[in-house]
């Protein structure tokens, strides 16, 4: 018992002075952020999660769905998975917009407008499935290494990516843009890839390998496109207000027209145009717009850069 409580005196973590700094932290945050009383509760990453690998599921039953479903239960499967699914995500979503008005107790207002944003990302299930058809046959079509369909689905980090991405843009577009950015996040988290929710992307998109592509908010990515690894669609600069503060949303991200590839390690900055079936090489610095059907190699970058082509 002696030996015990030595141990015990001797591992003395002084738990009572974290826990009450600790308060005295958190508290000052919430002071400082008007939210010192009853502070919202966020929408939660680990709800979102499930409700992400549910839709998987719903979409796709026969390969992300339960094992032993047959042809008679694939209905029943994907409606009883779906009420219980839209129930949950319209929780989150009243969370975001209840935390976004700072409304104490029950928000009628937010309470309507989640169920009606929740109903409309509903209706646009079908359209989004067949979005994510063109992409996996893009990458099936696109990648030598792919066997089937079915292993694009079920293997490629990319599509994982962009089946987030497809559905975040759905949610980011009609108001619970939080709840958007945990679901970008969640893949970001998963595949290395980074996707805004806000960026806009055309059907038949592959990204191939994926680890450490980023796109940004603002870029627009049309029908047909192809990247490789650690491509960057990003912004050139930040433009700032009079008091030194970021603007946000203004259009700072690439656009990037039908039938575009862009191979490994290209980094493509600002509010310029990549046009109609160019091809962009690897490791490429690309901070002006290109015509369509352009072919820009390290070489022809350097080039335009040192005789001041480039409009940096």
């Amino acid at each position: 018992m002696n030996d015990i409580l030595h141990l015990n005196s001797k591992y003395d973590w002084g738990i009572d002075e974290l826990v009450a700094q600790l308060r005295e932290l958190r508290v000052q945050s919430l002071e400082s952020r008007h939210r010192r009383d009853k502070p919202p509760k966020l929408p939660s990453r680990k709800e979102l999660n499930k409700i992400l690998d549910g839709l998987g599921a719903v979409l796709f039953p026969n390969r992300l769905g339960l094992p032993d479903l047959n042809d008679e239960g694939i209905d029943y499967f994907v409606g009883h998975t779906l009420e219980s699914l839209l129930r949950e995500l319209y929780k989150q979503i009243r969370r975001e917009l209840q935390f976004i008005s700072g409304k104490e107790g029950i928000d009628k207002e937010a309470h309507e407008q989640a169920i009606s944003i929740t109903r409309e990302f509903a209706a646009r299930l079908p359209h989004v499935r067949t979005l994510i058809d063109s992409d996996i046959q893009a990458a099936y079509e696109g990648d030598p290494a792919a066997r089937s369909p079915d292993e694009v689905l079920v293997c490629y980090p990319g599509i994982t990516a962009v089946i987030h991405h497809r559905l975040a843009h759905i949610l980011y577009r009609l108001g619970a843009p939080l709840v958007a950015r945990v679901i970008s996040e969640l893949a970001h988290s998963a595949t290395g890839i980074d996707i805004h929710p806000g960026a806009q992307i055309g059907e038949s998109f592959f990204i191939d390998h994926g680890t450490g592509v980023v796109i940004g908010e603002t870029a627009v990515i049309g029908r047909h496109v192809r990247v490789y690894q650690a491509v960057t669609l990003g912004a050139k600069r930040f433009l700032k207000d009079d008091d030194g503060i970021l603007v946000k949303g203004n259009a700072r991200h690439p656009i990037v027209e039908d039938d575009v590839v862009i191979y490994a390690g290209a980094t493509i900055l600002g509010r310029i145009t990549i046009g109609r079936g160019s091809t962009i090489g690897g490791n490429v610095w690309l901070t002006h717009s290109v015509p369509p059907d352009s072919n820009i190699t390290q070489a022809h970058a350097r080039s335009e850069l040192f005789h001041g082509g480039a409009g940096i």
